[in-house]
């Protein structure tokens, strides 16, 4: 296995005529977080299934913490399902106590690192509160806390940012890097760039269940060039055949991308040329630029139609 927590290849799984997912091959590094990003219906969830042995795939292979059995290593990983649900009439820390104990810690230790956790999220008020008394956000941060309080080697999140409000949500990100920081491989499916732009280093882009792009944030911006943004005084002189072909004209404005030499020839030209530089602006791609170019307009459609979704929930 190297140095991945998770590898998975060819996954196929189909479910009566559909097939979910379609062929994936997959790296998540170890000590990483991992965003897997893609629309709702992308296949996201039946991929992290498979992933955990909760669903044998029908072709492929896959290896967890070293494990082609996933289901064996279930103790030293922590699973937050896109379907949630606790005992309203358990309390919190009894809660937490009681997830960890299914990943075999026992329950007074459970109780314990559940007091000290709920402290640390600032809910230790409400560590004897019944599940039906906290908020929808207290609850949830219980069972993230619940997901990890057996101190877990890989934690895997699906949609965890789903119905949370941006309070909670900025907790939530400060957990996961914390996690990340101890050691913790972290892995989390959202329909959001932001959160995957903001927390990952790594990303699998998902779309009509085909992980079309695997590796670093970076490698994924890097698929395009950046964009420059150009004001001169001048509108023509000799400088202007250094513009590369495609160059956009809005005025005195220039809209081109960067070219393979960098900036500094066409800065000469410009310079020796007296076009009268006003103003000048690199502006490298961000995630959405490359999930389109990796992904298609159709599928980030499909991601943005996810997002309104979410937020209106």
């Amino acid at each position: 296995m190297g140095n991945n927590a998770i590898e998975a290849r060819g996954l196929v799984k189909r479910f009566g005529n559909t097939t979910a997912v379609g062929g994936v091959d997959l790296n998540v590094p170890e000590g990483s977080i991992t965003g897997m990003l893609g629309p709702n219906g992308a296949g996201k969830t039946t991929l992290l299934r498979m992933l955990l042995g909760i669903i044998d795939p029908d072709e492929g292979t896959r290896t967890l913490l070293g494990s082609n059995k996933p289901l064996k290593r279930a103790h030293e990983v922590g699973y937050l399902p896109e379907e949630r649900g606790l005992y309203q009439s358990m309390k919190a820390v009894d809660t937490i106590a009681f997830m960890g104990a299914l990943r075999h810690l026992p329950l007074e230790e459970g109780r314990k690192r559940g007091r000290v956790l709920l402290e640390e999220a600032g809910l230790g008020h409400a560590a004897e509160k019944k599940i039906k008394e906290l908020s929808k956000g207290m609850a949830q941060t219980v069972q993230l806390l619940g997901t990890i309080v057996h101190r877990p080697r890989l934690i895997v999140l699906d949609e965890p940012f789903s119905g949370l409000d941006a309070i909670n949500q900025g907790k939530l990100e400060r957990l996961i890097r914390e996690q990340a920081e101890a050691g913790v491989t972290v892995i989390f499916s959202t329909h959001v760039i932001a959160h995957a732009e903001r927390l990952c280093e790594n990303v699998a882009i998902v779309a009509g269940g085909k992980v079309r792009f695997d590796g670093s944030v970076e490698a994924a911006r890097d698929r395009l060039r950046p964009q420059v943004h150009l004001e001169t005084r001048e509108t023509d002189g000799p400088w202007r055949s250094a513009l590369p072909a495609g160059t956009e004209r809005e005025g005195h404005w220039w809209h081109f991308t960067l070219p393979d030499g960098g900036p500094e020839p066409l800065l000469g030209a410009l310079i020796e040329g007296n076009a009268g530089i006003r103003s000048l602006s690199i502006e490298r791609p961000g995630l959405h630029d490359a999930f389109v170019a990796i992904a298609g307009e159709a599928a980030a459609a499909e991601l943005q139609q996810s997002q309104a979704e979410g937020a209106a929930r």
